[in-house]
């Protein structure tokens, strides 16, 4: 019965990607044609947003969205922003970002969503970079604009969410005076491959590119939504992650708002609150849930038993997410967690699905409409089992969640795009399966006495491990001078260990019998913390140079 059931699993996943087709229409804007087209039934759910205190929410249907981002357009319009211009949005998860974002679209004004950490020495990289005319933000984050303002030639407008300030606009006072009314007829039509939004890489290996993203963009993530998360309209979904990532677009945005699904934030400028959190999904309802590692690795320190969620599917990508998480989330909630692999520039072209066995630490198989492969340098495809670039061949559709363009960086472009294929910059192999399994990226992977070796696989060994809190694996000159370059692991340690020798060993010990023995780290150095972009991405860059 169990070889029957595999076997139909195996099968539906079969059927479903090989009679998949994209439908692109030449015209598409996802205010109008989305939100918009929800809102006809004035009392379906789409966000609810909860206050800094935990203690005050707000719900929002998708009319209320779709009138507030009409008088967002209008206010836009009366400012003599066009379709086309560039604005830098740096703003917490708040209600006032999907209004901001979704009025922009429905104008074709191109949003660039910022992480609420950045810099003033951010803010003005990007504005200037883009020749972005507008910065729509809080009282937080003022100060920094306001130093930076006068270095920023294309800025025209300030817009402050909450409160005055002078050479600054007042979002309350500028909705108040607008019509709640849009017509599509009155505003120039956004075409699928027009310019719609910008995100700016974190930076792991230089200056942050633009990832410019087209009307299109949306509509890839329609497979994020109904194959990953496996989302329907009924359920409420909760994706932890700031608005400034790229994982808002997926998880808060396009692909949920698309089936009709709730979505659900919670404003936490800078802190985490594992209890808080677990009581709002149980309070709220959550049925779809996704996390970073990190976030799961907190949440089950917790007596998990206290929590009657509603959950029926839970995800998780980014990082290794060691076995015993696994296994407490699945003791306690009966969900396993689901990987999944994509990028800013892609929408989730890797994953795992609910009707297909899981092979824990594989990123799955490519959802559909995507044609992911493993190939060589030259783009020639490669056996099981062997190590090359994850690429997704073009052919005749180019998805639509494909980014059009690194902007202003034709030198990367021509790098990432060739024989037919978007490189990722990322390694992995295909097993005998058809599973993938993640490797590092091109500029991370060892390569140590013949052997390449991954980062990705030699982390998720030594974090299995219950000294470990988290670590980063790169490789350096080998210090006696025998082997070239070998594996050196930089441990944050928990709280309840200390660094020494015979620690040393042992984790050395353990890597060697959880992966192949040749991969284990000859060199660990404890430190307190690891270097990360804003984005929270490890920077390996600066450990190689230690």
């Amino acid at each position: 019965m169990n070889k029957l059931k595999e076997i139909i699993q195996k099968d539906a996943y079969e059927i479903l990607y090989k009679n998949f087709k994209w439908n692109i229409p030449e015209f598409f804007n996802f205010g109008f044609d989305v939100v918009d087209k929800w809102a006809e039934d004035r009392t379906k759910l789409a966000l609810i947003s909860i206050d800094r205190s935990g203690k005050r929410d707000r719900y929002h249907t998708f009319y209320d969205l779709s009138v507030s981002s009409n008088q967002f357009s209008n206010v836009l319009r009366n400012l003599k922003i066009k379709k086309g211009e560039r604005i830098l949005v740096i703003l917490q998860s708040v209600p006032e970002w999907y209004i901001a974002i979704i009025g922009m679209f429905k104008l074709g004004v191109v949003p660039m969503p910022g992480t609420v950490l950045l810099t003033s020495k951010d803010i003005e990289y990007r504005v200037n970079r883009a020749e972005a005319s507008m910065i729509i933000t809080d009282l937080d984050h003022a100060d920094r604009v306001d130093g930076i303002k006068k270095n920023c030639p294309s800025l025209k407008h300030l817009m402050l969410i909450d409160g005055k300030r002078n050479g600054w606009v007042n979002y309350d006072e500028e909705m108040e005076n607008q019509s709640r009314e849009l017509s599509q007829n009155e505003v120039e039509k956004t075409r699928s491959d027009d310019p719609m939004l910008i995100y700016f890489t974190s930076g792991t290996t230089g200056h942050p590119k633009m990832v410019l993203h087209t009307h299109s963009y949306p509509i890839g993530h329609e497979v994020t939504a109904k194959f990953a998360q496996a989302l329907i309209k009924e359920d409420l979904h909760w994706t932890v992650s700031e608005t400034g990532w790229a994982k808002a677009a997926w998880g808060k945005l396009f692909g949920q708002m698309i089936v009709g699904a709730g979505v659900i934030q919670w404003e936490l400028p800078g802190r985490f609150d594992a209890d808080g959190l677990l009581k709002a999904m149980e309070k709220y309802g959550v049925t779809s849930f996704c996390a970073p590692p990190t976030v799961y690795r907190l949440l089950i320190q917790m007596d998990l038993s206290k929590y009657n969620l509603k959950l029926r599917h839970s995800m998780s990508a980014g990082e290794p997410l060691n076995p015993e998480v696994i296994k407490v989330w699945k003791e306690h909630f009966g969900l396993e967690i689901y990987d999944f692999y994509g990028q800013t520039e892609t929408v989730c072209v890797l994953s795992n699905y609910p009707f297909m066995p899981i092979k824990y630490g594989s990123v799955g198989k490519p959802t559909p409409g995507h044609d992911v492969r493993i190939v060589d340098d030259d783009g020639v495809e490669l056996k099981a089992n062997e190590v090359g670039n994850i690429a997704i061949f073009l052919g005749d559709i180019r998805p639509p969640g494909l980014f059009k363009e690194y902007w202003k960086d034709e030198e990367i472009m021509s790098n990432s795009f060739r024989n037919d294929y978007y490189f990722t910059g990322d390694q992995a192999y295909k097993d005998d399966d058809s599973y993938f399994w993640f490797v590092g990226r091109d500029d991370d992977v060892i390569k140590s006495s013949g052997y390449r070796i991954g980062p990705f696989e030699v982390e998720s060994a030594l974090i299995e491990h219950g000294a470990v809190a988290e670590c980063a694996v790169v490789g350096v000159t080998d210090p006696d001078g025998v082997r070239g370059i070998v594996v050196k692991a930089f441990v944050v340690l928990s709280r309840k260990y200390k660094p020494s020798n015979a620690l040393t060993k042992e984790l050395q010990d353990y890597v060697k019998k959880t992966t192949a023995p040749y991969k284990y780290p000859r060199i660990i150095d404890y430190v307190d913390e690891l270097p990360k972009t804003i984005s929270g991405k490890i920077l390996r860059r600066e450990l190689r140079k230690k």
